[in-house]
């Protein structure tokens, strides 16, 4: 792909974003949206494969219904309420219809479907923008609708946990392992947000440093099978020894960073008189728990059938820079100590 191309679409990425991140209206919200979906459509396709082209036309489907969904959940609400302000959606119609538009958006269960089948279809680096970059705007959104019954936001948030842990057993593509980690991660997010706003976005703010490091992490052993993680060592020694502990953080296990959003929630949740759901999203958290350690068994006690002769990888140089994954690792797994000030700086 042509430079120029490359920097216009990036930053139309940035644009639409931007611009549903300052609406106030729908329509501008919505347009937002639509910017994102186009700059990453060409992102999506750049490698001329039959893969590539089914996962990027499951794509362009998936967000197309949803945006149409959501105009016309927005269109209807302002002829209910005369009103298109995002903050005035009251109307139970048209914010359960928006809710669940923004949901195929963000690929929350039972409308995830797309979403494994995609990320399969693309290379690392389109992954990560799909998996972090793409759910800021719709997440903004949802942020903001609060229906009047938190029931919607509960249901889809453990049928996201639950989907998210379970579609992972099976799995030995890292992308779609990836993709169902999200998905399961998008529950925690969107079953704390009618009670506590603050702490979904701190699991925002966690699962976007998880998955980041995690992703550049598969970059540079430029990896998307389980099996291939077994040679990690030849190539970035460092990598086989931070990579487990990216992959229990994303689990949840202390102490590491992953902890710190599950914990706050589950309190939550039990300071809401809702113990019985803390408990089936703590339960159903162990699914995914599984495919993490999978994970981290292959990498670390696991060995290639033969060592390839020659110079070992490590010694070369990394074809991608190594200190912005150095530093998003290290805080992926020590950040935990730093929990109250974390809660002081999302809370105030």
């Amino acid at each position: 792909m042509a430079p120029l191309v490359y920097t216009t679409l990036i930053t139309s990425l940035g644009l639409g974003t931007t611009t549903t991140f300052a609406s106030t209206h729908w329509y501008l919200a919505w347009m937002g949206i639509e910017i994102n979906t186009l700059a990453i459509i060409p992102l999506m396709a750049q490698n001329h494969n039959p893969r590539t082209i089914e996962a990027t036309t499951k794509y362009f489907f998936a967000q197309a219904t949803a945006s149409a969904t959501l105009l016309f959940a927005s269109i209807s609400n302002a002829f209910l309420t005369g009103e298109w302000d995002i903050l005035q959606t009251h109307h139970p119609l048209t914010s359960t219809l928006i809710t669940l538009a923004l949901a195929m958006k963000i690929g929350l269960a039972p409308l995830h479907s797309w979403m494994p089948e995609v990320m399969q279809g693309l290379n690392l680096l389109t992954g990560l923008i799909l998996s972090t970059w793409q759910k800021l705007a719709p997440l903004c959104l949802i942020y903001q609708i609060q229906p009047n019954s938190p029931n919607i936001f509960i249901t889809l948030g453990l049928l996201s946990i639950i989907a998210g842990g379970w579609g992972g057993f099976n799995q030995v593509q890292l992308r779609k392992i990836l993709a169902y980690s999200s998905i399961a991660h998008l529950g925690w997010m969107i079953l704390i947000l009618s009670f506590s706003p603050p702490l979904a976005l701190i699991a925002l703010f966690t699962y976007l440093m998880m998955t980041f490091s995690l992703f550049s992490s598969f970059m540079l052993i430029n990896t998307t099978h389980i099996s291939s993680l077994s040679t990690a060592w030849a190539k970035i020694p460092a990598l086989t020894a931070s990579v487990p502990f990216i992959l229990l953080s994303l689990g949840g296990l202390p102490p590491l960073t992953g902890f710190l959003p599950k914990w706050l929630i589950l309190q939550e949740l039990t300071k809401q008189d809702l113990a019985p759901i803390a408990l089936l999203a703590a339960l159903s958290s162990l699914f995914s728990l599984y495919f993490y350690l999978r994970l981290s068994y292959t990498m670390t006690l696991t060995m290639p059938p033969n060592n390839p002769a020659g110079t070992l990888p490590w010694r070369l140089k990394p074809l991608y820079s190594t200190t912005l994954p150095a530093l998003t690792t290290s805080t992926t797994i020590f950040l935990l100590p730093l929990a109250p000030a974390i809660l002081a700086l999302f809370t105030f």
